[in-house]
């Protein structure tokens, strides 16, 4: 008998080598019935009952096709909120911005200002009812239904989104709460008794400003930033998208999807048929008031004539 010990199994104490071979084996016989029965499972995204984690998505082109300036432009212009003389002044200075790709000072500060004065002397209320209106006669339709459901599954696991945007703040605040989200930032126009002024609180929320805005908000919220998630198709944007421990690149621009590509970033695509230059109106990045809006709006005007 034995010779016939070799077939008796030996009992041996398991090494720490062993086990982790053991282990090991185990999870990659998991991982293959997974995969060969299509339910390869991921870490659950977001974490349901984390209070905090919140959701930060920009505006144009990531939640809306095209920029909320234009379509908010077309409406004040349909309710001759300027003239055609101030139109072609606004359209020369947004055409100058896009074509130089920089932000120069001193030109970028006329802009604002030509852009400011369109509200001054207007109620903030004035501005917000018609906000509403514009809401359903141009953006409702043009909200992306992919990044929609994202902002949703933040809020169905119990935790806050916020549009951040260099919109202005009482329209960005008026599409959040048409999408039912906890709120908005965005750029704030200086008034006094409910009247603008005709002048910026700083500066237009865009770039580095919006990250400053997202650690504010932290502070206040008592959120962990690790645990955030924001979502932006702009390369202007990775400053916030940088400052979270999830970040999206939504229907990006060539530089984001190169660096999200770089970083290992998620990203979603909800465009179809287009290249990411080639979908919406870009936003009037760094006049973060009306100027943007104004541009598209004379090239409407002049389409339908």
């Amino acid at each position: 008998m034995a010779a016939l010990g070799w077939l008796t199994p030996r009992r041996r104490s398991a090494t720490a080598r062993s086990v982790l071979a053991g282990e090991a084996s185990a999870e990659a016989a998991r991982k293959s019935t997974q995969e060969a029965s299509g339910t390869t499972e991921e870490p659950q995204f977001p974490v349901h009952g984390d209070d905090r984690a919140a959701a930060f998505f920009d505006l144009d082109n990531t939640v809306m096709q095209g920029a909320a300036l234009f379509h908010f432009g077309r409406g004040l212009y349909k309710r001759k909120f300027f003239e055609t003389r101030d139109l072609a002044k606004f359209a020369w200075q947004q055409a100058w911005f896009r074509l130089a790709g920089v932000e120069d000072p001193e030109h970028m500060q006329e802009a604002r200002d030509s852009a400011l004065s369109i509200v001054k002397g207007h109620r903030v209320a004035e501005l917000q009812s018609i906000g509403e209106e514009i809401y359903d006669e141009y953006m409702a339709e043009r909200i992306w239904p992919g990044t929609r459901a994202l902002a949703e599954a933040h809020l169905d696991a119990g935790q806050k989104v916020w549009l951040v945007t260099a919109a202005p703040v009482e329209i960005a605040q008026v599409i959040a709460r048409r999408l039912g989200l906890t709120g908005a930032l965005g750029t704030v126009a200086e008034s006094v008794d409910g009247v603008y002024t005709g002048k910026l609180v700083g500066e237009p929320l865009h770039g580095p400003a919006k990250a400053e805005a997202l650690r504010a908000l932290a502070t206040a919220e008592g959120l962990d930033l690790t645990r955030c998630a924001a979502y932006s198709d702009s390369h202007n944007d990775i400053p916030m998208l940088s400052l979270v421990g999830h970040p999206y690149a939504i229907n990006p621009d060539s530089k984001l999807r190169r660096h999200a590509r770089q970083l290992d970033w998620r990203l979603r695509d909800y465009r179809t048929g287009r290249k990411a230059a080639k979908v919406g109106i870009p936003a009037a990045a760094g006049v973060g008031a009306v100027a943007g809006g104004t541009a598209a709006a004379i090239a409407l005007h002049r389409r339908r004539r």
